[in-house]
């Protein structure tokens, strides 16, 4: 009985190690692939979809939020990702913000 409980003590170890370390190669690596910013090719471009960003957060986010505070794209993406969900945004609506809310 020790043994078996043992056995399955380690399994259940090696299994989470296994996946921890599969999760820390990805993370911060690439985006989710439902989570990318549009593609910006000048400054004029960037200012345009910042604006874009911006009208579409007050739209969207500002019924509920105050202006955005500065957090890592990472931990954006992860929060946008959860509001899209919550708030019903969507996939453009989603990218516009998130653009706005990392530059």
């Amino acid at each position: 009985m020790k043994i078996r409980l043992a056995m399955f003590a380690g399994i259940v170890a090696l299994t989470s190690v296994v996946y921890a370390a599969k999760s820390a190669k990805t993370d911060g690596v690439t985006s989710p692939p439902n989570v990318t910013v549009p593609a910006v090719t000048n400054s004029e471009d960037a200012g345009s979809v910042r604006a874009e960003g911006e009208k579409r957060f007050r739209a969207n986010c500002s019924r509920c939020h105050a202006a955005p505070h500065k957090f890592p794209p990472r931990m954006m993406r992860t929060f946008i990702r959860h509001m899209r969900v919550r708030a019903t945004i969507t996939d453009e609506d989603m990218r516009y913000i998130l653009a706005y809310m990392t530059q």
